[in-house]
């Protein structure tokens, strides 16, 4: 039975100050499923997620995205956050001043059914962080400052469970952790799929954060273009021979 499609994408093209990065892709991810996006590094994996998330330093030049049944081509990122969509960076930012709850606090503002007291807040937040096994004296610190790679990487597993959103976008959230630190990041996002029914498209060129998923599906990026994909097999079928073999069918679509 085919499941419906959450975020369908289409003939997608796009470039960044006049380069073209991604060329005619098309990508579905079907609600509740995990999809996973491999590709050698420079593929454009990345700049995929940020298009997807409406990120106004890319141009899309062609094709469509839609989300949960509307177009989202031309809405900005706070719309489709607020619409339901989640991105991880990779390098998630610092914002001194700004403690982590405050900026928690501001995410869930004007949200549909997150309408709560700042005592609630803090208990729900309190709560979650227990869950991550996570220092609640995490809160009260300014925002990624002074943090370790993998507690950057907590923060938005936890900022996750928070928002609950339709769609997660993990980009390389595996990258640099220690195994504690993947471990956590592995427990957030089990913990997103039992308990939010969320949907996964997770982005990396490393397999490690993928051992404890059901992968769904999965799609392999060549030169920016979608160059192949299959079921959860072709992960081993990578793991042993490569993304080398691919680079050929991304030049019989040039």
């Amino acid at each position: 039975m085919t499941r419906e499609s959450l975020l369908s994408i289409r003939g997608l093209s796009a470039s960044v100050e006049g380069k073209p990065i991604l060329r005619e892709v098309d990508l579905d991810v079907a609600r509740g499923e995990v999809h996973v996006l491999m590709g050698p590094n420079g593929a454009g994996k990345t700049t995929l997620g940020h298009i997807a998330m409406g990120d106004p330093a890319y141009e899309v030049t062609d094709g469509s995205i839609v989300f949960d049944g509307e177009d989202i081509t031309e809405l900005s990122c706070d719309k489709r956050s607020h619409a339901g969509l989640f991105l991880s960076f990779q390098a998630p930012v610092e914002i001194p001043g700004v403690p982590l709850s405050s900026f928690l606090r501001a995410t869930i503002e004007g949200r549909a059914g997150m309408d709560m007291k700042n005592k609630e807040f803090r208990r729900r937040i309190k709560q979650l962080a227990d869950e991550l096994n996570m220092d609640a004296s995490y809160l009260d610190r300014e925002l990624g400052v002074g943090f370790s790679g993998g507690e950057k990487k907590k923060v938005e597993m936890l900022q996750l469970l928070l928002l609950q959103p339709k769609l997660a976008i993990l980009d390389e959230t595996d990258s640099g952790l220690d195994v504690d630190a993947l471990s956590v990041v592995s427990k957030g996002m089990d913990s997103y799929r039992r308990n939010c029914e969320g949907t996964l498209l997770i982005i990396t060129h490393n397999t490690r954060i993928l051992e404890h998923l059901d992968v769904d599906r999965v799609h392999v990026m060549v030169r920016g273009r979608i160059a192949a994909e299959g079921d959860s097999s072709l992960i081993d079928d990578i793991d042993r021979n490569g993304f080398e073999r691919f680079g050929h069918r991304a030049d019989e679509a040039e």
